[in-house]
C-alpha cells in the first residue's frame, strides 16, 4: 500500500514536516510495510519556503534588512536550483517580528522585503516566488518598492517617508528614478490564497487593517491612501498600462500584491497551487492508494485555498480516498439550520486532540496527539478487513 502524507502546518503546534511524520509514526504501528510518501504542503504563507527546502533542496541566503519598523534584522531566503528564490515576506515584515504595543500599519514598512528581492536579483534570480502571508504592513508596497530604486514624492516635492499613512500624500513618482534594471528580465510568481482588491470594504485595509493594529479612524484614513496610491501609479504614463487594484489578490500583504503586479508585472496565483505545482503534487497522488492531508482547524475556511481542501480535490479528481486529520473540526451551519461536520470533500475527517486541556498544553502535544489519531485510524482500517461486510 501506498501511503501519500500531505498536510499543511499546525499553526503555532507543529511544522508541516512535523505533521508528516507524526501521522506516518501512527500509521507504521499498524501498517509497518506500507510505503511511505512525506510531502509536507503550504499554502504559500509562513513555512512556504521551509516546506519548499525539504522537497527540493537548495540552500539559505542570509543578509541584513529592515524590520518593519526599520530596525536592522537578519532574514533568509530560499535559493534553488536553475537560479529560483522563494522569498516570504513576512522575514522582513511579518507580524511576528513586532509585539502587540508596536503594530501600527500607520507606519510599519515594505522595505526589507525589496531589499530581499535587490539581493535575489543581484544574485542572478531568473524568477522569484514571493509568498504574501503574515504581513505587519499596509503600505501598498512602498517601502518596498524605496528599497527597489522607485522615489515617490508629495506635492511640494518631499520625498515620502515609511509607512502606509504616507501613501495619502503622494503626488509624484519620479521617472527618472527605475527599478533595479534586473527586474525587466525576470519572473515574478506571487502565491497568494486571498481574493481581496486593494480598497473598498473588502479590501486590504477593512479586512486586514485592524489585526495589524488599526482602529476604525485609521482603516478609513488607510484605505484611502492606498486609493490615492492607485490613482497616482495609473496617472503615471510608465506604470498606469493596466489598473490592478480590482483584481483578486491586490490586497494581499497591504496591497504588496498590487505593488508587485503594477511594478514588477508580477502573476499571482493560489498559493497552494503554486506550492503543489512546484512539489508536483498531482503525480504524487496518481502514485498513492491512499491520501492524508489536515491543518490545524478544520473549518468554514478550508474551501478557500487552504491545504487541506485542495489535497483532497486532487486526490478525488484522481479517484484517490483522502483523510484529513486536524487538530480541531468545526462545525458549521446548513443550509437547513443543523449543525453539520465539515467532511467534504474528504473521505474521512478526524480531531486529533485527545482531551479537552489548556490551549499551550494542546498545542505542546500536538505531536504525540496526532500520532495517536493516526494509529487508531490505521487500527480500524485494519479491522474493517477483517469484518464480513
Amino acid at each position: 500500500m501506498n501511503i501519500l502524507i500531505a498536510p499543511d502546518s499546525f499553526k503555532e503546534s507543529l511544522e508541516a514536516i512535523e505533521v508528516c511524520r507524526a501521522i506516518e509514526s501512527g500509521f507504521r504501528q499498524i501498517f509497518p510495510d506500507a510505503h511511505y510518501k512525506l510531502l509536507p504542503m503550504a499554502d504559500g504563507g509562513e513555512g512556504t519556503s521551509k516546506v519548499l527546502s525539504y522537497a527540493l533542496g537548495g540552500h539559505w541566503k542570509a543578509l541584513r534588512v529592515h524590520d518593519p519598523l526599520m530596525r536592522p534584522i537578519t532574514a533568509k531566503y530560499l535559493w534553488l536550483a536553475g537560479g529560483t528564490a522563494v522569498i516570504e515576506v513576512a522575514e522582513a515584515c511579518g507580524l511576528h517580528l513586532l509585539k502587540n504595543a508596536e503594530r501600527n500599519p500607520m507606519l510599519t514598512s515594505s522595505y526589507g522585503v525589496g531589499e530581499l528581492i535587490a539581493d535575489a536579483l543581484d544574485n542572478g534570480a531568473a524568477r522569484i516566488i514571493i509568498g504574501l502571508g503574515g504581513s505587519a504592513t499596509n503600505d501598498a508596497g512602498l517601502g518596498m518598492l524605496m528599497a527597489l530604486g522607485i522615489e515617490f514624492y508629495d506635492d511640494d516635492g518631499k520625498a515620502l517617508a515609511q509607512g502606509g499613512a504616507q501613501l495619502a500624500r503622494l503626488q509624484r513618482i519620479d521617472a527618472a528614478k527605475l527599478l533595479h534594471p534586473k527586474i525587466v528580465n525576470t519572473v515574478f510568481e506571487v502565491a497568494c490564497d486571498v481574493t481581496n482588491p486593494l480598497c473598498g470594504k473588502f479590501g486590504a485595509s477593512a479586512i486586514f487593517g485592524p489585526q495589524k493594529g488599526a482602529n476604525p479612524a485609521q482603516v478609513q484614513l488607510l484605505d484611502s491612501a492606498l486609493a490615492n496610491f492607485a490613482a497616482v501609479c495609473n496617472q503615471h504614463s510608465k506604470y498606469g498600462k493596466q489598473d490592478y487594484q480590482n483584481v483578486a489578490g491586490a490586497g494581499a500583504a497591504g496591497g504588496l500584491g498590487f505593488a508587485l503586479m503594477t511594478f514588477c508585472h508580477a502573476k499571482l496565483q493560489s498559493g497552494f497551487d503554486s506550492v503543489a505545482t512546484a512539489l508536483n503534487l498531482a503525480e504524487h497522488i496518481k502514485d498513492a492508494d491512499l491520501v492524508i492531508t489536515g491543518e490545524g482547524k478544520l473549518d468554514a475556511q478550508t474551501s478557500m485555498g487552504k491545504v487541506a481542501s485542495g489535497v483532497s480535490q486532487l486526490a478525488k479528481a484522481n479517484g484517490k480516498p483522502v483523510i484529513a486529520i486536524c487538530g480541531a473540526v468545526d462545525q458549521v451551519t446548513s443550509t437547513d439550520g443543523s449543525k453539520t461536520a465539515q467532511t467534504q470533500p474528504f473521505d474521512v475527517v478526524m480531531p486529533s486532540i485527545q482531551k479537552l486541556d489548556d490551549i499551550d498544553k494542546v498545542l505542546k502535544n500536538g505531536s504525540d496527539n496526532l500520532e495517536t489519531t493516526a494509529m487508531n485510524i490505521a487500527a480500524a482500517m485494519r479491522l474493517g478487513q477483517h469484518l464480513p461486510f
